[in-house]
C-alpha cells in the first residue's frame, strides 16, 4: 500500500491519536481499515504454536540457577503451548542439584502431563454459597485416566465456555450494547475519547481477525490475553505510552467482564470436587484470599495454596487456618497440608522483552521464595511442614 499522507492524517484525527505521540515511523498499512499482510501474519505470530530459536532458547536456557535448592514442588503452573521437553530442560537447568521433586501441570481446564506418571489441571467451577466462582486444582495418576470421561467432558464443556469470554470482552469494548462498561472502564483509567476510539478501531481489527481464521486457531489462543497479545504487537507503529494507556484501559474491562460473566453456566464446585474424588484426584484450593469464604465452605480437598507471587498478603494467616483445621476430629486421619504455587505461565517467556508481562514472566516453575522465608518458616515448623514432607505426604495420597 503506498504512502498516502492525507489519508494518514485523516485516520489519526478520527483515532485522535496526536502526531507526537505516534513512533517514529508510522506505517499505512496498520492505519487501514482493511485487512493487511501486517495485520494476517501477526495474527498468524500471535496464534501460532511453533517456537523460533529465540523463543526455543528462551524457555530451555534460564537466566538463573538455583543449586543449592534440592527440593522442587511445582503443582501450580501452567505450559500452555510450549512443548514439555523444552520445559524439562529448564527445570533440569534451573535445579541441578535437586533430589526429590513433584512436577505436575495445571493448564486451565485441559489436562497436561509433565514426566507421564501424573496429570494435572486446574478447573474453573461456581460456588452458590458464596456466589463466587472459584478454581481447584486436581492432580491425579496417569494410570486413572481411562477412567475419567466424566471429567474430561466436564472439562470440555468449561474450557468451551470459559473461551466465550474473550467475545464478550470484545463485544465490551466494540459493541455499542456494551457502551456503559467501556465508559466506566474510560473512568477509572482516565482514557479520553481519542484513546477509546483508538482501542476500538484495533479490537475490531482483530476481531474481523479472528471471524477470518476462526478454523485454524488453537482453541488454547481463544482467551483474552489473544487481545492484549494484538495490542502488544502494535508496539512497531505506536509510542510505548499509547500502547500502555490502550491495555489499561483493556484490563479495566476485562475486569468487568470478569465481574459480570455468567458463573452458572460453570460447573458447581462440589460436582467438580465429586468427581475429581471418583478418581482418586488430589484436590487443593489455589490462592484462596481471592475468595476467602471457600474458607468456611469445608469442601472436601487435600490443602490450601498458602503463596502464590499474585496472592502473597495472608501467608502466615491462612497457614494457621490449615492448623486450626487440622486440629477438628474431621482432619484428623486426613489433615490439610500446606501448598504454595508459582503460577508460571511458559508463553509469556516466548514474548519479546518490551511484550513481557514483568510480573508474569519473573515466575519460575519450582520456585516460591516465600518456602525459604525465616519468619513463614517458623509457622511452617508449628505446622510441621516442608517441601519434602509435602512431596512425600502428597505423594502417598496421590498413589
Amino acid at each position: 500500500m503506498p504512502y498516502v499522507k492525507s489519508k494518514k492524517k485523516a485516520l489519526l484525527n478520527l483515532i485522535n491519536i496526536d502526531a507526537q505521540k505516534a513512533r517514529k515511523q508510522m506505517h499505512p498499512v496498520i492505519l487501514s481499515k482493511e485487512i493487511t499482510e501486517w495485520d494476517q501474519s501477526t495474527y498468524q505470530e500471535i496464534t501460532s504454536i511453533d517456537l523460533n530459536q529465540t523463543q526455543v532458547d528462551q524457555i530451555a536456557c534460564p537466566q538463573e540457577i538455583y543449586p543449592q535448592q534440592d527440593e522442587v514442588v511445582a503443582l501450580h503452573w501452567h505450559p500452555e503451548f510450549i512443548p514439555m521437553n523444552l520445559i524439562h530442560d529448564r527445570i533440569d537447568r534451573m535445579f541441578p542439584n535437586k533430589k526429590k521433586a513433584l512436577v505436575i501441570p495445571t493448564d486451565h481446564n485441559v489436562l497436561k502431563t509433565y514426566d507421564g506418571q501424573y496429570t494435572g489441571v486446574e478447573v474453573d467451577c461456581f460456588s452458590p454459597q458464596f456466589n463466587r466462582k472459584v478454581q481447584l486444582l486436581l492432580h491425579f495418576k496417569n494410570s486413572r485416566l481411562e477412567k475419567a470421561d466424566t471429567l474430561k467432558s466436564m472439562l470440555t464443556h468449561t474450557l468451551k465456555y470459559r473461551s466465550t469470554q474473550m467475545f464478550e470482552l470484545i463485544d465490551s469494548i466494540s459493541d455499542s450494547r456494551f457502551e456503559h462498561r467501556l465508559h466506566d472502564a474510560a473512568k477509572r483509567t482516565g482514557a479520553d475519547d481519542g484513546l477509546i476510539r483508538f482501542v476500538q478501531f484495533h479490537t475490531k481489527k482483530l476481531q474481523t481477525l479472528f471471524c477470518e481464521n476462526k478454523e485454524t486457531t488453537p482453541v488454547t489462543h481463544i482467551k483474552n490475553k489473544l487481545l492484549t497479545n494484538y495490542f502488544d504487537r502494535l508496539l512497531e507503529f505506536y509510542d510505548e505510552h499509547v500502547i500502555n494507556q490502550a491495555q489499561q484501559l483493556i484490563r479495566e474491562v476485562k475486569q468487568i467482564v470478569k465481574r459480570n460473566f455468567a458463573n452458572k453456566h460453570f460447573f458447581r464446585t462440589e460436582e467438580v470436587i465429586e468427581e475429581a474424588r471418583a478418581v482418586k484426584c488430589g484436590i487443593v484450593v489455589p490462592h484462596p484470599e481471592q475468595f476467602w469464604p471457600i474458607l468456611l465452605a469445608e469442601y472436601d480437598v487435600d490443602g490450601y495454596e498458602v503463596w502464590n507471587p499474585q496472592s502473597k498478603n495472608y501467608t502466615e494467616f491462612l497457614i494457621d487456618v490449615v492448623m486450626r483445621q487440622n486440629k477438628t476430629q474431621e482432619r484428623a486421619s486426613r489433615p490439610l497440608l500446606v501448598f504454595m504455587g508459582d503460577d508460571t505461565h511458559m508463553g509469556e517467556k516466548t514474548k519479546t522483552l518490551e511484550c513481557q508481562n514483568n510480573s508474569k514472566a519473573s515466575r519460575q516453575i519450582g520456585l516460591q521464595i516465600a518456602w525459604d522465608n525465616p519468619a513463614i518458616q517458623k509457622n511452617l515448623s508449628i505446622a510441621n511442614m516442608s517441601r519434602a514432607k509435602l512431596i512425600d505426604e502428597y505423594k502417598a495420597r496421590l498413589n
